[in-house]
């Protein structure tokens, strides 16, 4: 008799793990609840220190910070987490408005895609979408 593995025991790969950093809470608490519901398994950190927490002992598979935080400066931080955690896309979610040309020539090096906090949220999922690959 052949003991094959069932479908059950099969380990499956859990939902991606997103990090959303942003010092206002509201906006975490609606990225948070839209983004489960989109199948995401999120961590939210509306401090620099607390986002370097996730980081070390979750690490997430995509980070969505804001740019202006109250206790650092955005690119800053995600400076600090990509040595945490390198090769993690990150999206600048952030209500600062920016020409393409200053988003092609300073933020790309540190940044995988810009997001405007009053663009609709299914453009932000479509961009975790494209840098995940799913």
């Amino acid at each position: 008799m052949s003991h094959l593995p069932s479908a059950s025991s099969t380990p499956q790969p859990g939902p991606k793990h997103l990090l959303a950093i942003d010092d206002e809470q509201p906006i975490l608490e609606l990225l948070r609840d839209y983004l489960t519901a989109q199948g995401y398994r999120v961590s939210t950190a509306t401090t620099a220190q607390e986002a370097r927490n996730v980081a070390e002992s979750d690490p997430p598979d995509l980070i969505i910070s804001d740019l202006q935080l109250e206790d650092t400066d955005g690119l800053h931080l995600i400076g600090q987490l990509r040595t945490l955690v390198p090769n993690r896309p990150v999206i600048l979610l952030t209500g600062v408005l920016f020409d393409n040309q200053v988003v092609e020539e300073n933020l790309k090096w540190k940044v995988s895609a810009y997001v405007s906090k009053t663009a609709p949220l299914h453009i932000l999922v479509h961009e975790i979408r494209r840098l995940l690959g799913t």
